[in-house]
């Protein structure tokens, strides 16, 4: 069984501003070039299917791999879907005979990455949405909780045992702290010289650009799980505002009352869970007024933490 199917979509158009250089949704329509006039961009979609359950896929199936038939050298392409860089960058090679080529960043838009038309330019991004227009935000989940209590681990660890049965969610990291799910497979002592090498800096635009990121998401998304780091900072708030519930993930219990005065008191955000890390097997502490759990970070996430973040999913 193949581990890619490639789709190719039709019926999608966006209308150029006048005047402007940026564009709109439009709805759908047919795709046909004879259409397209001075104020209308149409182009074509192939979206990426990952299809095992497991959603992986190997470079050995690149080989194995083919455009879908009938796409149009005279219209631009939008490339959509869940994969690898090197899954992205055959695809834009191979793509190269068409009008422009775009990788959709759900965050953004369509990122217009070459062209061969004045009409569109690279680095221009084309604001297509893909999803759930119309429909309500989805929720978004900050994990929380002091430095070295396991957020990044828990939130690696929801976002892929709740991937294979809602292959739309998104975790976010919205820190600069340098550490991912790449550094979470490296050996510690490995992933410590290259998360402080990889470590980035406080900007002020920072915040502000991972907050509309968030809210792009929930448009399209059935969940947001966000990762903002180990640290109360009222530079945050843009954060507070773009998300609608907060997860506690600490091993200090003195520091959780903290988190509620921030996320909860301060951003009006709904708790799901408290977690304290420690070792040994997982243990339900409370259950009401809100979850609490013993949890250990090299462990999954527990079952009663999956029902409640699954009582969110869109």
């Amino acid at each position: 069984m193949a581990a890619v199917a490639l789709h190719l979509l039709s019926g999608c158009l966006a209308a150029r501003a006048s005047g402007t250089e940026s564009f709109r949704a439009s709805g759908t329509e047919s795709l046909d070039p004879r259409r397209s006039h001075s104020s209308e961009l149409s182009f074509q979609v192939i979206e990426i299917e990952l299809t095992r359950p497991d959603r992986l896929v190997f470079p050995e199936d690149l080989a194995q791999l083919q455009l879908p038939a009938g796409i149009n050298a005279q219209l631009g392409v939008v490339l959509t879907g869940r994969a690898p860089i090197w899954l992205y960058g055959w695809l834009v090679h191979e793509c190269h005979f068409t009008r422009w080529v775009a990788c959709y960043d759900p965050r953004l838009g369509a990122v217009v990455v070459s062209s061969h038309t004045p009409e569109v330019r690279v680095g221009q991004v084309i604001p297509w949405v893909q999803g759930r227009p119309g429909s309500e935000l989805a929720a978004a989940v900050m994990v929380v909780g002091p430095p070295d209590s396991g957020k990044s681990r828990l939130a690696r660890a929801l976002f892929e045992a709740l991937l294979p049965e809602h292959p739309d969610i998104y975790l976010q990291r919205a820190h600069w702290d340098g550490e991912g799910n790449w550094t979470l497979d490296l050996p510690p002592e490995e992933a410590k010289i290259l998360k402080h090498q990889y470590r980035g800096s406080f900007t002020p635009e920072f915040f502000s650009f991972h907050a509309q990121a968030i809210l792009a998401l929930r448009r399209q998304k059935s969940l947001v799980i966000v990762d903002v780091g180990g640290k109360v900072d009222p530079q945050k708030q843009p954060i507070l505002e773009a998300c609608s519930h907060y997860l506690v993930v600490s091993r200090d219990p003195e520091a959780i009352p903290l988190w509620h005065e921030f996320c909860r008191d301060r951003g009006n955000l709904r708790c799901v869970a408290i977690l304290h890390t420690s070792s040994g097997p997982p243990q339900v502490l409370k259950d009401s007024p809100e979850l609490e759990i013993r949890w250990d970070p090299n462990s999954p996430p527990p079952a009663e933490l999956l029902r409640a973040v699954r009582r969110l999913i869109a």
